[in-house]
């Protein structure tokens, strides 16, 4: 059951989906404070789950995270912002509720940082929903809440495939090369991401034709290969005359103005850009349309970066930085006025008064941006989606985005930023996972390996393990960075191995993706969500339940050889050597050691589940589904049941498109059967 209670007059986000009429009093399990904030007095035991993209643990008791879309790579464990405000919460004790709070602006969330028992809500608005969600468990509030902001993005099947990018590749032949070696040591790979460098200086919706000439040809090229190409979008619009989305954008008026009515500037990678208004549905529409230029190129995916929106300085704050390092020019600086003149020259990007310093019209209504700074990158990535409902309308096309409020899940996915290769921020990425799915976002990843930093064949190998079961399984690196493509660490072999596992389980990943989007429900868990008796099971924050009935537990270490799992019941112990090579081991509930290599990848299944495996491929359009190896670890019938569609169109909800493979007794003996496929069972009890 949810509530709904409003406090002044909310700006309408899009967040939600359902109309619900206010609650006529304020909800009595929050006290008011005087500057506005809510409190909620916690036990000592009270776990407190979400926040979708945020900080730290799975439990975010202990800490303070602010809610304001922030363009920082550097995710060290002090930061309070990150790239996405996800601002959903359940608080798990004597009672469980869900706490949503929509709003467009900023919101802090002190969950026992400043008093260990006390959860404090502070808006920076007075004008916010609050919207309180009760049910019979973890999940069933999960559930209801994705019911109430609407169903999850549905990415092509393709798009389920290894992805490797980089920035950047600055030609068509460097992509060419990518494509090469991956062929030629047998990794699958089913697309190539386009950094900023395909374009022409940096302008959006535009090709360098030296770099990639005859692009709408070296895109067929590609997809002849099994290749799609998905190229980045910004958000800023270069000034420049004759530049045709600059020319438009001006006379039709669609950029975010400064308080005296001229056109916001921010330098971003262009040099000086405009910042189109995509809380204007004019200029969505305008915005979106502009995808169709790369999408008549044969484009498939789209990546939309910067949208923050991110800003490395404006006109003003540049001036009085310059202005600043002019004065202290020649002079002694002591330790106050050299960190004071290094505070201006740093506080340049992203600054609270550049987003203070220009507005948007929402559709009549003049908004500073700063009051709804968190809903630009969800309508920039809407635009997209929008346009290609209007001119792709039966089409699947890939769509992620760095920044995202709570509402964008609908339109795309999201890749949670410019992380770093650390081993830190691939425990930080299993942890997000299921956060990320209480919010909607099911087509989601990091960038693996790290983006910035070096990475070192250790940590690509057993951030791959992981990222084999994201949906959005992408390598990135930066440039200056090693280059971090698979085949540049030596050995293939233990790549190739790793990436066909993903391609072997892929029926099953795409499946359990599907059935969690149609049905709202979540494909990574924290264990507690399974096994809510189980109190140990409620502090394990390195392994995560998988779909119907499996358990990750990853290896995230420098130099470890295996690691200690908890198992909450008696689990059938998988560990891939190759994609057709598997060893078995029945364990029972408890603690356990496993030995796992850098070339392995753990998995384990609880009881009377079934896992359909195909034979690995090198891409996914060469996947075959008319045959399956099925493990089963089972002691009584029972059914799995496998969706497949064709991947590309958008009729997912037919009946045809589901398939009961089941294990059923015959003649004594436990056998697997479907009316689709043939099937061979492993078959445990």
């Amino acid at each position: 059951m949810f509530k709904k209670y409003v406090y002044g007059s909310p700006v309408e986000t899009g967040a939600v989906v359902i109309d619900l009429f206010p609650e006529a009093d304020k909800p009595q399990m929050f006290d008011e404070t005087e500057n506005g904030s809510l409190e909620f007095i916690m036990t000592e035991t009270d776990i407190v789950y979400g926040l979708g993209e945020a900080n730290r643990g799975i439990n975010k008791r202990g800490y303070i995270y602010s809610s304001f879309c922030t363009d920082d790579p550097n995710h060290t464990e002090e930061k309070r912002s990150l790239y996405g405000a996800h601002n959903f919460i359940i608080i798990d004790g004597f009672d469980r509720i869900g706490v949503f709070v929509d709003t467009s602006s900023r919101v802090t969330f002190d969950i026992g940082y400043t008093d260990s028992n006390v959860l404090t809500i502070t808006t920076d608005s007075s004008d916010f929903a609050l919207y309180i969600i009760t049910g019979d468990s973890l999940y069933d509030i999960v559930r209801q809440f994705r019911g109430l902001i609407g169903r999850s993005y549905i990415a092509p099947k393709w798009a389920f495939g290894f992805q490797q990018s980089r920035w950047s590749y600055k030609t068509a032949d460097e992509v060419r090369e990518v494509v090469r070696n991956y062929r030629k040591h047998g990794i699958p790979l089913d697309a190539v991401c386009l950094d900023i460098d395909y374009m022409e200086r940096y302008k959006d919706f535009t090709v360098d034709e030296t770099a990639f000439p005859n692009f709408k040809e070296f895109v067929a090229e590609m997809r002849c290969e099994g290749i799609r190409l998905v190229p980045i979008i910004d958000a800023a619009v270069k000034i420049e005359d004759g530049y045709d989305v600059y020319v438009e954008g001006i006379h039709d008026n669609h950029f975010c103005k400064t308080a005296e009515g001229g056109d916001f500037v921010a330098g971003v990678w262009p040099g000086k850009t405009h910042l189109p208004d995509f809380l204007n549905s004019n200029t969505r529409k305008w915005f979106g349309d502009k995808y169709k230029t790369l999408l008549d190129c044969g484009i498939e995916g789209f990546w939309n970066d910067m949208n923050e929106p991110a800003i490395f300085y404006s006109d003003k704050g540049l001036k009085a930085a310059l202005d600043a390092a002019a004065e202290a020019n020649g002079k002694e600086l002591d330790i106050n006025s050299f960190f004071e003149l290094r505070d201006k020259l740093m506080g340049l990007s992203n600054s609270i008064e550049d987003y203070s310093s220009f507005y948007h019209n929402m559709d009549g209504k003049v908004m500073r941006h700063d009051t709804v700074h968190n809903l630009y990158g969800f309508n920039m990535t809407r635009a997209a989606y929008e346009a290609f409902m209007r001119h792709e309308p039966d089409k699947r096309i890939l769509l992620f985005s760095r920044s995202s409020y709570i509402g964008m899940h609908r339109y795309g996915g999201i890749w949670t930023g410019d992380n770093q290769s650390w081993w830190s921020h691939l425990l930080l990425n299993i942890k997000m996972m299921p956060s990320l799915n209480m919010c909607g976002f099911l087509y989601a990843g990091a960038d693996i390996g790290g983006f910035g930093s070096n990475c070192t064949r250790d940590l690509l190998l057993r951030w791959i393990a992981f990222g084999i079961f994201t949906p959005l399984m992408r390598n990135h690196s930066a440039l200056g960075t090693r280059a971090q493509e698979c085949y540049n660490f030596g050995d293939t072999e233990d790549f190739k191995n790793i990436i066909s596992i993903r391609y072997s389980m892929l029926p099953y990943i795409y499946s359990e993706y599907m059935k969690a989007a149609l049905a709202d429900k979540m494909m990574f868990r924290p264990l507690s969500f399974d096994y809510p008796d189980d109190n140990f099971a409620a502090t394990v924050e390195d392994q995560l339940m998988f779909g119907d009935g499996l358990m990750l537990a990853p290896v995230y270490t420098q130099n470890a050889v295996g690691r200690y799992v908890y198992l909450p019941e008696d689990m059938l112990y998988i560990k891939f050597t190759t994609p057709t090579q598997r060893r078995y081991a029945l364990l029972p509930k408890g603690n356990h050691y496993i030995d796992v290599a850098v070339n392995e990848v753990p998995l384990f299944m609880r009881k009377n589940k079934l896992l359909p495996l195909c034979r690995p491929t090198d891409r996914t359009d060469n996947i075959d589904e008319s045959r399956f190896e099925i493990i089963a670890y089972v002691d009584k019938p029972c059914e799995y049941v496998l969706y497949s569609d064709d991947g590309y169109t958008t009729d997912y909800d037919r009946p045809e498109h589901f398939d009961s493979i089941s294990v059923k007794e015959d003649n004594g003996k436990l056998v697997a059967f479907s009316r689709k496929t043939i099937v061979k069972v492993s078959l445990f009890n």
